[in-house]
């Protein structure tokens, strides 16, 4: 097939970004997607299997955790995979369906995201400033009621940027991103019909950065109490609780924001690759991590999955933070 097409013809497949016509560097790439494919799925399952089978942790917050990491193992599902099978054999393509199903189900699980960490935001403000009012306001049938409510929202805005994307001809089929990112797509098109799409990433701007100053405003509400708290110990909790929440979302939200913004360009440099990734995999990889490693009743439910000691735990812990540089 053309890499160039002509403007009347329609495009049945994509290709790819090629990471590296050198087999062997093709084979470092399947390696290292492999390996990061692999810690993201176990986190995220672990996450998901010590919380629904820890009856302890059946309350709102964990509840959302739990619907945050079955969000990030599927937006890494999504677009990793066919990363790791076109390297390892060696090819490029995906199909026009292929594709349009990685948008949809990508947006889908990206904007699930946003609107959870908006919603667990507003758990933690129920639960730090009207500790007495909690059981009553976050409810189970509550929970439940705005869990669907995400699911919702993301379906919506996955289909309306899915049909803006792919409402107008591709003049070329070469997408320079190792999956179907629509800025990519952007540059493809034939005519100015993308600009429905433009204003469709407008509007979810605009809808982010309602969730994020919600977001600000909560946690300055939050971090007022906390800072009253007569207790070293309750302080500590509570920054522990909520910090990782905002490293977690402003992670997420500035990378994503910046690929998308930005004006499309035809080419793609290696900063455009570490953009994507920054947002695409570096945080369901780490969500768990970032949730459960300061998290004492995280950690002892997934001991007990696992079958290790308390002490063990806290020791793979330590050895976790201490190798990754990362502190909370």
């Amino acid at each position: 097939m053309n890499a160039k097409i002509a403007n009347e013809s329609s495009v049945s497949e994509f290709l790819l970004l090629e990471f590296s016509a050198v087999r062997e560097l093709q084979i470092l790439h399947f390696s290292l997607f492999l390996a990061l494919y692999l810690a993201t799925v176990f986190g995220n399952l672990l996450i998901i299997s010590a919380i629904a089978f820890d009856h302890h942790l059946h309350t709102p917050m964990y509840f959302f955790l739990m619907n945050l990491a079955i969000q990030d193992l599927g937006a890494v599902s999504v677009t990793i995979p066919k990363s790791i099978v076109n390297s390892l054999m060696n090819t490029r393509h995906i199909s026009y369906s292929g594709c349009v199903a990685q948008v949809l189900l990508f947006f889908f699980f990206v904007s699930s995201d946003v609107s959870l960490l908006t919603v667990m935001a507003y758990d933690r403000y129920v639960a730090i400033c009207n500790p007495l009012q909690y059981e009553m306001v976050m409810n189970r049938a509550v929970c439940k009621q705005m869990v669907a409510g995400v699911w919702v929202a993301g379906i919506l805005n996955a289909v309306m940027h899915t049909s803006a994307t792919f409402a107008t001809p591709f003049c070329s089929n070469i997408v320079n991103q190792f999956f179907c990112e629509i800025p990519q797509l952007l540059t493809l098109a034939c005519s100015n019909i993308y600009l429905m799409e433009i204003g469709a990433i407008v509007v979810s701007t605009t809808f982010v950065f309602g969730c994020f100053v919600f977001i600000v405003i909560s946690y300055v509400h939050i971090f007022t109490v906390v800072v009253k708290l007569p207790s070293i110990q309750g302080r500590k909790k509570a920054f522990f609780t909520c910090i990782p929440h905002l490293v977690v979302f402003s992670l997420f939200c500035f990378t994503g924001c910046f690929a998308y913004l930005r004006p499309p360009s035809k080419t793609t440099s290696n900063g455009d690759f570490a953009i994507t990734v920054m947002y695409t995999i570096v945080p369901p990889m780490f969500n768990p991590i970032i949730y459960s490693m300061r998290n004492k009743e995280i950690k002892n439910a997934v001991s007990k999955l696992l079958g290790l000691k308390h002490s063990s735990m806290n020791i793979f812990s330590r050895l976790i933070l201490k190798r990754l540089h990362f502190s909370l």
